[in-house]
């Protein structure tokens, strides 16, 4: 069952000579952890803010199609309503922190909804203490590095658990091994609980193989959508300027040349290892 689908959606920014996205239908079913990708200025975040209302209810531009989401037509929504099924990661994440600490800004959607005192307490903790920021509970969040920052915005959607949590380049300002660790969190999430991921993320050596339905955008269209392991290995996708995982590509390149490791396309350097690994082995 589709939780996001969208059909024909348009968008464009008061001001603006061309629409932002255009003609966009796509479908998200439950439980799935779809990747948004394409270059820069391709619609991505645009379609991102479709997804919690912030289009239109926000932007005054004018969209035009279908939005739906968790049963919802965004046009009839407000934000707050999606809110509570949608939780958005920004990508800049001092946009959505201003509490006086770094508690009281996870806590934030909680307090809103009228959750218990106890069960705010226990999803706080837990989602701090997923994060890795707990012992700075106590911090403003404005004194904090901006990695930090990205963390405490990751850790207040999260202790809300939305059906649907959208992350919008969300460890940006993360080292690669940071970023993992919040791609780790997120994904067992998604395994565990069945909450549906969209993250918009450029380090597909970093995304790839945690996605089961990747989305590649162009100049406001979607160009490419379905499995990722068959469209970032198309040569297709790299032609647009994706950037490709690299296992993908040097797995392409031994292809070439002659050397099979496996009909199943690597997406990350794990993978590529134990195929590597699996021939040594063989002789």
């Amino acid at each position: 069952m589709a939780i996001i689908e969208t059909k024909n959606a348009s968008y464009i920014y008061p001001g603006a000579t061309k629409p932002s996205i255009s003609d966009v239908t796509i479908k998200v079913e439950k439980g799935e952890f779809v990747l948004i990708t394409g270059p820069s200025g391709c619609g991505k975040t645009t379609l991102c803010r479709c997804f919690n209302g912030l289009i239109p209810h926000f932007y005054q531009g004018e969209l035009k199609g279908e939005v739906i989401v968790a049963g919802m037509d965004v046009t009839q929504h407000q934000t707050y309503e999606m809110a509570k099924h949608v939780g958005l990661v920004f990508q800049n994440p001092e946009n959505q922190l201003f509490a006086l600490s770094v508690e009281k800004d996870v806590a934030f959607g909680l307090e809103n909804l009228g959750y218990p005192r106890e069960e705010m307490r226990k999803r706080v903790d837990w989602a701090l203490n997923l994060t890795g920021i707990y012992d700075l509970r106590e911090r403003s969040p404005h004194e904090v590095s901006g990695g930090q920052q990205q963390r405490v915005a990751i850790a207040a959607v999260l202790a809300m658990q939305p059906e649907i949590i959208v992350l919008d380049e969300p460890t940006s300002f993360l080292d690669p091994l940071s970023a993992e660790k919040i791609f780790d969190v997120i994904y067992e999430l998604n395994q565990k609980i069945g909450i549906t991921v969209v993250l918009v993320e450029h380090r597909l050596d970093l995304t790839a193989k945690y996605a089961n339905h990747i989305i590649i955008m162009d100049e406001g269209k979607v160009c490419f959508d379905g499995s990722p392991r068959e469209i970032l290995s198309a040569e297709e996708t790299r032609l647009i300027g994706v950037g490709i995982p690299k296992a993908t590509f040097l797995y392409k390149l031994l292809k070439k040349e002659g050397i099979n490791l496996s009909d199943v396309t690597p997406l990350s350097s794990e993978e590529l290892s134990a195929l590597l690994r699996g021939v040594l082995e063989a002789k």
